[in-house]
């Protein structure tokens, strides 16, 4: 049997060097060490790596509507590409820059297509064992077009996304490749819509651990791509199941806020104390109940950074007895107090989750289930996920009008996932949604007092990330976003 050779940086160089210079392509993966994966198990290996946390992934944090930002942190904002990315402007990296999304995405890419390609023709496993690793690859290469697509393919409209152009699609794990081009939108999801119909039959109902993929997690991913492209039905149809297959071995489910962010409660709030610090939340992916299918990163912004603020048209979006509001500051970290009226800094968690989480589910469910008419479904599964927010009480929903109940879980998920980047994805989906049809945003950066000292809208070609020069530079004739 020919041995299959994984070449991959070893962690520390990945830390250290990039991942393309100006003369390369910015798929082009040069390999720093080698290593000869054989068994089964090799690739197994390959697949427990923390390598594929979704560290460096944080472009979409700046750009959610929710934001604002204070003077003197505004003027000092913590990178120049944070301070251009809250601005909407349209060149966020400098030339020489490698840009950040994609330098993380394609290494991952590399090693997941290595395992897609080649364990089918490792030694010393089964077919089963080696369809499941395949599988887990395949779900987690999905997951990384699922954010390139979003990073820099127009949001999906069907009667034009089969000529928007999107990202180009690679499947081999060759390092001479040097030509690329940009698949259209439609291309790209009908590859992810494949790499998981793929897996799913192939993967467990419980993974080894929360860490590996498990069949809920790649049907509830399916599920959240069909709501991107407006697919309901066959959305719900994959949520109900990632709901019905979800893992047996270990837990996942709800956290209920009423206990864990009780006065000195698991988490730890203290209200004479948590205000001028950060709230960690479960402190690793393994303890983290909520979570199903982690990719995780550090968020400096809900920890010890005061350059985001939440402006207070977002804050005013909580209710009184929302036990979220111990997740909110009126003071800068460090204790100083924030003066801009209503405006308040986000103290946790710290670790964002941007695969599949139980909070992601139960709102996508609840959406899917109110774009196919079944409000009484939307209205249960709505008032389920309050009760672990708030008093049972203050949980019950009196909607019954469609589109009522879907801005209501829109501005829930506001609510709930403020600063975690996951609202820039949801303006960029309801932006061709016709219940929000003419909304605008804009960003305002305000004096330390709260006066406006500077308006950003976003213009809707920014709803795309443009590539960074040095990728355009690296692919002659391939196409930019205006």
């Amino acid at each position: 049997m020919k041995t299959p050779t994984i070449k991959i940086y070893v962690i520390l160089l990945l830390l250290i060097t990039g991942l393309y210079s100006c003369k390369k392509s910015f798929l082009e993966v040069e390999p720093k060490g080698k290593l000869i994966a054989k068994n089964t198990n090799d690739y197994n290996l390959l697949l427990n790596s923390p390598f594929f946390n979704a560290a460096d992934i944080d472009g979409q944090l700046f750009l959610g509507d929710e934001l604002t930002s204070t003077e003197p942190y505004f003027k000092n904002m913590f990178t120049l590409k944070s301070k251009r990315s809250f601005q909407y402007a349209d060149v966020i990296y400098e030339p020489n820059e490698d840009g950040s999304e994609i330098k993380a995405l394609m290494k991952q890419l590399y090693t997941y297509n290595i395992v897609i390609n080649e364990v089918m023709n490792s030694e010393g496993g089964t077919d089963e064992q080696k369809l499941t690793l395949k599988a887990e690859a395949l779900t987690n290469r999905a997951w990384i077009y699922f954010m390139l697509i979003n990073y820099y393919g127009k949001p999906y409209l069907e009667a034009t996304a089969a000529t928007d152009p999107g990202f180009p699609i690679v499947t081999a794990a060759d390092v001479t490749l040097n030509k690329f081009e940009r698949a259209s939108v439609k291309a790209v999801y009908d590859f992810m819509i494949n790499d998981l119909q793929t897996a799913i039959p192939a993967l467990p109902i419980s993974a080894g651990n929360r860490t590996r993929v498990s069949k809920s997690g790649a049907e509830a991913l399916l599920g959240k791509i069909y709501l991107f492209m407006g697919k309901y039905q066959e959305g719900l149809v994959q949520m109900d199941n990632a709901f019905s297959h979800l893992p047996t071995t270990y837990r996942v489910e709800l956290y209920d806020y009423n206990v864990t962010l009780a006065v000195n409660g698991t988490w730890g709030y203290n209200p004479a104390t948590s205000p001028s610090g950060f709230l960690l939340g479960a402190a690793t992916v393994t303890d983290n109940l909520e979570v199903l299918f982690p990719k995780q990163l550090s968020n400096n912004y809900t920890f010890l950074s005061n350059d985001l603020l939440l402006n207070a048209q977002t804050v005013g979006l909580y209710g009184a007895k929302d036990q979220r509001l111990k997740l909110l500051s009126s003071n800068y970290y460090g204790g100083a107090p924030i003066k801009a009226t209503a405006v308040k800094r986000k103290i946790g968690p710290v670790l964002v989750q941007l695969g599949m989480s139980m909070p992601d589910m139960y709102l996508i469910r609840a959406e899917l289930k109110a774009r196919t008419s079944d409000i009484a479904a939307a209205k249960t599964i709505m008032e389920t996920f309050l009760k672990n927010r708030m008093p049972a009480a203050d949980a019950v929903l009196n909607i019954t009008d469609q589109t009522a109940m879907i801005k209501f879980i829109i501005e829930e998920r506001i609510r709930e996932f403020a600063l975690q980047g996951h609202r820039w994805f949801d303006m960029r989906r309801l932006s061709v949604d016709p219940i929000f049809a003419g909304t605008t945003y804009a960003h305002q950066a305000l004096s330390e007092t709260g006066e406006v000292v500077g308006t950003f809208p976003l213009k809707p070609e920014r709803f795309v990330f443009r590539f960074p020069a040095k990728v355009i530079n690296a692919n002659p004739g391939m196409p930019d976003n205006p």
